[in-house]
């Protein structure tokens, strides 16, 4: 009998800002390598996640949210998203069952018209409905796009993941295992550590801070005993927000400091120490020079 072909390929994850996109990768990878919020636009980056199994690797491409643009930020997030999908095997659909059909979901079921690629559409957040709810949610979705198959899944919990990771094995070609089988990236070290500083401002601040900050990673070496030294500068617009960031007596930025600690030595496997620092750069947004220099590149 012979041994089954490897296969291998590209899926994108779409859908509205905070369906669960990010949570559903972290989930199949098994370990935090997109960061999560309850705030939308969370995601400003294609992350590359790899899921490697005896029979199949998937790369996976968390894309931003796409939504209503309000920046050149928002332009940015918007055309990463939509020029992701001609680039892969599959496109994964995530909605969010508990919120129903909205005007955000039909506008890119018109965006996926235009693509030729096969669209998995992912009923998300199962847990938070009754079961006799989906089939009629399922037709709705149905009757705007001929989905290549339907999977409710519950991203949170995990459940049914394996079932759509069968599904998306269907649609992918026999090929070679682009990454090695205990990768789960390939951004960079500094990337990760940057998205995980920047996931603590976010569960840590409310209003108008969460989208006026950017992390960068300006320093990063091992010392002679071993612990990892990291500089890090957090951006934000206005100085009001650097103060927030801060906060009385340095406390929120002492938080942010000891959250990100754990989780990034957690990624490391390594004692770190870490330095932030909070500077201003007014209205980064929206000037071009800033976004290139924060790493946010429009893809050609």
């Amino acid at each position: 009998m012979s041994k089954a072909k490897f296969k291998s390929g590209f899926v994108a994850i779409v859908g509205r800002p905070n369906v669960g996109k990010s949570t559903l990768m972290n989930h199949i990878i098994g370990q935090k390598i997109a960061i999560m919020s309850d705030k939308p636009q969370t995601t400003r980056n294609k992350i590359h996640g790899v899921y490697t199994s005896e029979s199949m690797q998937i790369v996976f491409l968390d894309t931003p949210g796409i939504h209503k643009r309000q920046s050149k930020l928002g332009d940015y997030m918007n055309t990463t998203a939509l020029n992701t999908l001609g680039e892969v095997e599959a496109v994964l659909f995530l909605v969010d069952v508990a919120e129903g059909l909205g005007g955000g979901d039909r506008f890119i079921i018109e965006r996926l018209k235009g693509v030729g690629t096969p669209v998995i559409l992912v009923l998300n957040k199962i847990d938070r409905v009754e079961p006799e709810q989906l089939l009629p949610i399922m037709e709705e979705y149905r009757k705007l796009y001929e989905f290549a198959e339907i999977v409710p899944i519950s991203a949170k919990l995990g459940n049914n993941v394996n079932t759509l990771i069968e599904q998306i094995g269907k649609y992918l070609p026999e090929g070679p295992q682009y990454y090695p089988e205990d990768q789960v990236t390939d951004h960079p070290e500094q990337f990760v550590c940057a998205e995980l500083i920047r996931e603590k401002i976010l569960h840590l601040t409310r209003e108008e801070v969460p989208h006026s900050i950017a992390v960068t990673i300006e320093d990063m070496r091992v010392q002679e005993n071993g612990v990892v030294y990291i500089s890090a500068v957090i951006f934000v617009e206005r100085d009001s927000q650097k103060g927030i960031i801060i906060g009385k007596r340095g406390a929120l930025l002492k938080e942010v400091g000891k959250l990100a600690r754990q989780d990034i030595e957690n990624l490391l496997g390594s004692k770190i120490f870490l330095e932030l620092w909070v500077k201003v750069k007014k209205d980064w947004r929206n000037q071009e020079r800033i976004l290139r220099d924060l790493g946010f590149h429009q893809d050609a």
